[in-house]
């Protein structure tokens, strides 16, 4: 009996098929603050590098009382900005935040984000769990000037 089942379960086992794991890749930047701004805006490069579409739904960093993805947008000639809720990332798929789109605002900075330092940020998918990094501060994007789009 004993080896009968040590086989079933030695067939299960083999036959049994691993999940795919979920991933992405976070890259980014952050624009510095001054002394006495209250908000600031950091911009996220994520790659799905999973086999299935992904979404972000949170951020979060030490470095500001909140965190949320927003959209601005030109209304009738008005600059407008709002919470984007969560953000589909097809599989393989690409999420490219920049100034005048998606960005993640930062509020209630709790010192200045100065330039040559680096800004924490918690981000938490659906699929690929909790993800922490740490992205540079500066004046633009860490590729400016060496596109080629």
């Amino acid at each position: 009996m004993r080896a009968l089942l040590a086989s079933a379960l030695a067939v299960l086992a083999a036959s049994a098929v691993p999940a795919a794991p979920a991933g992405v890749r976070v890259g980014g930047w952050a624009r510095p603050t001054i002394a006495g701004q209250s908000a600031g805006a950091a911009y996220l490069h994520i790659r799905n590098t999973g086999p299935a579409g992904d979404r972000l739904l949170a951020v979060s960093s030490p470095a500001a009382a909140s965190a949320a993805v927003h959209r601005s947008s030109i209304v009738g000639g008005v600059s407008r900005m709002r919470p984007a809720g969560p953000i589909a990332i097809a599989p393989g798929g690409t999420l490219a935040m920049g100034p005048n789109g998606l960005h993640v605002m930062l509020v209630g900075l709790r010192r200045p984000l100065r330039p040559g330092s680096r800004l924490p940020l918690t981000l938490k998918f659906e699929r690929a769990g909790v993800q922490r990094t740490t992205i540079p501060i500066q004046m633009s994007a860490p590729d400016a000037g060496h596109a080629h789009h």
